[in-house]
């Protein structure tokens, strides 16, 4: 059997990152993944500020690049700047109508593997010692407020919600248990990728990236890979035999290229298997 070439990004914050006297970043990205020669795509997360708009992406991606492109939504995918959609769960069952979205429905790729994949979500245990929950919950510190707060609405708890996606993912990775996985969430899953200390902002916005709890499933059911993203960081670790990656786009402003194609051509990651 061929072997299978998936190119995996995420952040790719199109409404924020596009210039009028250059091609869209969707553009961008299509070009590089024709460049690449990429079978699949997975998207893990944060297209960008409106889910009407980020799932007008993926369809013009699947369309143009003629390859699955999968996704997971982030935490920004659920926002509604634009249409001002207030129940972030109907924002979740929007999603789920883009046949690549991997939100409770596992893709299987035609040589067996299984990617398997929903947003993930924070439930303070990233960050640092010294705040209590009480403080957490507040989502505001140092003159700075955690935008989820004031654009996404599950109704719940964080750590409830965190715990709501972990239950799923577990389903899902039990159902499809001895297959070679690829696990995707946008949110971290292990402590690695977290913003190093000291830092005088993120000592308390670490709480806001994910959960150490997602890393007990990679050991669990022995996925292969954990694709995240959400920190921004370009970074991959090996997590006792789990190959963990995130490939974030990020804001131009933390960008080291010209272009984005440039920047795209660097920020990609490739699995082959």
């Amino acid at each position: 059997m061929n072997a299978v070439n998936i190119g995996v990004i995420s952040d790719l914050h199109v409404d924020l990152n596009e210039q009028p006297d250059e091609p869209s970043i969707e553009e961008a990205l299509l070009q590089v993944v024709l460049e690449r020669k990429l079978d699949t795509l997975i998207i893990a997360g944060d297209i960008s500020n409106d889910a009407i708009r980020s799932i007008a992406v993926l369809k013009w991606l699947r369309e143009h690049s003629g390859i699955p492109v999968l996704f997971i939504p982030g935490n920004h995918d659920y926002w509604s700047k634009d249409n001002g959609i207030k129940d972030t769960w109907e924002i979740y069952k929007q999603f789920q109508t883009y046949e690549g979205c991997l939100v409770e429905r596992p893709y299987a790729l035609d040589n067996g593997w299984i990617v398997i994949g929903n947003s993930g979500w924070y439930d303070y245990t990233m960050g640092e010692p010294g705040y209590s929950i009480e403080q957490f919950e507040q989502m505001h510190a140092m003159d700075r407020t955690w935008q989820d707060s004031l654009y996404v609405d599950w109704r719940m708890s964080n750590p409830n919600i965190h715990r709501y996606f972990y239950e799923r993912l577990e389903k899902e990775l039990e159902q499809h248990s001895g297959k070679p996985v690829i696990m995707v969430t946008h949110m971290l899953t292990h402590p690695f990728f977290k913003v190093p200390m000291p830092h005088p902002q993120w000592s308390y916005f670490n709480a806001f990236l994910g959960s150490t709890d997602y890393a007990e499933l990679y050991q669990r059911y022995g996925v292969k890979y954990g694709i995240m993203g959400h920190v921004h960081y370009r970074k991959t670790h090996n997590f006792e035999g789990t190959e963990l990656i995130c490939a974030c786009l990020g804001y131009r402003k933390e960008w080291r290229q010209e272009s984005a194609v440039q920047e795209i051509r660097d920020c990609i990651q490739i699995i082959t298997i």
